[in-house]
């Protein structure tokens, strides 16, 4: 069950008296956030708030604080992810976490069902300029998975071979929202954003030769570009890239649900 499910099974419970009150009050006490040890405060509201619950920053935390904040955020989450988690760091986790799943090109690890269907309508498509740009590419690929949307991928499809591109328009043409990953001098989206009539989320990354200036070239470029329509994120953030475009499709459909049905 998501937050607000959970929050509502239970004050029903409690309407019905199947739970008493103290009972209800106990399992409330943590609900906006919970400490872990001395090290960590889980926002248990952040999916009340925003629609999706918090995620685990891997790098700088131990193998042990990741485990222990995982094994609290299970308990109200159907799923726990962790970011930028190496396969070192997993190797450690894996023996002490049940049912951790690791996607070794996004460097995530998380806590999901394997059978993963999309609960949201609409479709997240993804565009990277070059093979070098997988790892963020596929970090906002299956963040949005395990966000519950549908995602499609199309990998090196850069500028440099734009042929590449052109040959799979209609991938462009049916995208609700387009996620474009590019380095080197950051040309890709510009380029899309010209072809598609949906919201184009543009993803520097940290990928190039020198005059990239790890990732601030591309970043520059997506953030002149003269196509209209285009939001930008910050360098290799894939994870950020995902949540935007989820935010896009979920406020999409609330609105659309709003309209009202003619003759009604």
């Amino acid at each position: 069950m998501t937050q607000p499910d959970t929050l509502r099974y239970l004050l029903n419970a409690v309407a019905q008296g199947e739970v008493s009150p103290d009972t209800a009050l106990e399992k409330l006490k943590h609900f906006d956030f919970e400490p872990v040890g001395d090290f960590a405060k889980i926002d248990n509201h952040r999916s009340l708030r925003t629609g999706f619950p918090e995620v685990i920053w891997g790098p700088g935390k131990t193998p042990e604080q990741i485990i222990q904040i995982m094994g609290a955020m299970r308990e109200r989450n159907p799923v726990v992810m962790a970011t930028r988690i190496t396969p070192e760091v997993y190797a450690q986790l894996q023996p002490r976490v049940r049912d951790l799943r690791y996607y070794d090109m996004a460097r995530i690890c998380a806590i999901a069902p394997y059978s993963l269907t999309p609960q949201h309508p609409g479709t997240i498509t993804l565009l990277s300029a070059g093979t070098a740009d997988l790892a963020v590419a596929e970090e906002a690929a299956v963040t949005a998975e395990l966000s519950g949307f549908q995602v499609k991928r199309l990998w090196d499809v850069g500028v440099a071979g734009i042929h590449r591109l052109l040959n799979n328009r209609h991938l462009i043409q049916t995208a609700d929202v387009l996620i474009v990953v590019a380095g080197m001098e950051g040309a890709l989206p510009s380029v899309v954003a010209g072809l598609a009539d949906c919201p184009v989320i543009a993803v520097p990354t940290s990928v190039g030769y020198g005059a990239n200036f790890s990732g601030l070239a591309p970043l520059l470029t997506m953030l002149n570009s003269c196509a209209a329509g285009i939001g930008v994120v910050n360098i290799d953030n894939g994870f950020g890239a995902a949540v935007l475009a989820g935010q896009i499709l979920r406020t999409a459909n609330r609105l659309q649900s709003e309209i009202p049905v003619e003759g009604t």
